[in-house]
């Protein structure tokens, strides 16, 4: 089976693949950049991205050279912005400890921030052809069902024994193609609902489908907790046309971007309860000018479900300078998070 899976595999791949640039690519760093990008990113939304950095960044030394404002701007609206913190701390790295060269082996690929086992296979199979097989989501969906595999994928386990036979499937001779295959199969035709099992090249051999167990696998022993939070922007503005921000530093989501002033609550509160909050009369001298209060946003991540109101607040002051902010026209020059992006499409303020 296991010569035939590969080979199966391979053949429709060559006639099913899709046409995306880094797949014409053997240049390690720009693998790498298309890799940190898909990272829980769909190709049609990451694409652009990936044609923006290149034209950004055509090298590594471009990108480890800039600002990390500059970095993150360029990165807004794709989320998980931790991915381009490391992205960018691991191109300082290469320049510094590899003088420019981007890394040639697993091992030293693995050492960069933000790269695991499954970016470092990819890159260095996809770059330099080496015999290092890939496990993500999409691998771990096929090989389950394929071969009946009922260990939780999300377990201590699973991680090593879905790796062990990755490792004995994987074409030696043309690891980048096969590579390629399986993660392509997986996206494209081993889907997580509905697949098209009836015409799939790998039913007869398939024990979820011979089964009827499709829909089982792969397991996930255990379950997303999720936490909501309340957050209520106060959008200030002085007498100069200013706007108070915030970037954010803490351990938290969206670090290194910028925000308005925010008074984060336990449950969700009415206007009238934010206008009466200490926060609100300190920040307005107790001359508040409240100008607009925004809709509901909601706004899902994988483990937090915000949501969120933007209350514009006018001073006739002007801010100190001891305070952070920026001219109202230049706001769009910062990176804010999407949530944030979406109030502002929506509102001109």
């Amino acid at each position: 089976m296991e010569s035939g899976f590969s080979q199966k595999l391979i053949k429709w791949y060559t006639i099913n693949k899709r046409n995306l640039p880094w797949r014409h690519e053997k240049n390690a760093y720009k693998i790498w950049l298309s890799e940190i990008i898909l990272q829980q990113t769909q190709v049609v939304q990451g694409l652009s991205y990936y044609i923006k950095f290149t034209q950004h960044f055509p090298d590594i030394k471009s990108l480890a050279n800039a600002p990390e404002d500059s970095v993150l701007k360029l990165w807004q609206g794709l989320g998980y912005y931790s991915r381009a913190r490391n992205l960018h701390a691991a191109a300082k790295f290469v320049v510094e400890k590899h003088r420019g060269k981007f890394p040639k082996t697993f091992s030293e690929i693995r050492e960069l921030k933000g790269v695991g086992d499954y970016t470092a296979a990819a890159i260095a199979s996809f770059a330099y052809n080496l015999p290092h097989a890939v496990v993500d989501g999409n691998v771990y969906r096929v090989l389950s069902r394929v071969f009946g595999i009922e260990t939780p994928i999300d377990s201590s386990r699973a991680k090593k024994e879905f790796q062990q036979l990755a490792d004995e499937l994987l074409d030696k001779k043309n690891p980048a193609t096969y590579n390629q295959a399986i993660m392509e199969f997986g996206s494209q035709y081993c889907k997580p609902q509905n697949p098209d099992c009836e015409n799939c090249v790998l039913k007869e051999k398939c024990f979820a489908f011979q089964n009827n167990r499709v829909a089982e696998l792969p397991i996930k022993a255990k379950k997303t907790k999720i936490k909501n939070r309340y957050f209520n922007y106060v959008v200030l503005m002085d007498k100069h046309k200013n706007v108070l921000i915030n970037k954010r530093a803490e351990n938290d989501i969206w670090r290194g971007l910028y925000e308005f002033y925010l008074i984060e609550s336990e449950q969700e509160l009415n206007t009238e309860q934010v206008l009466k909050l200490k926060e609100i009369k300190t920040l307005c001298k107790s001359r508040i000018n409240l100008t607009q209060v925004s809709k509901a946003y909601k706004h899902i991540l994988s483990h937090q479900h915000l949501y969120a109101k933007f209350y514009v607040l006018n001073v006739p002051f002007a801010f100190k300078k001891t305070q952070t902010f920026i001219s109202l026209k230049n706001l769009e020059n910062l990176a804010f998070p999407r949530l944030i992006e979406k109030f502002l499409e929506d509102k001109k303020l």
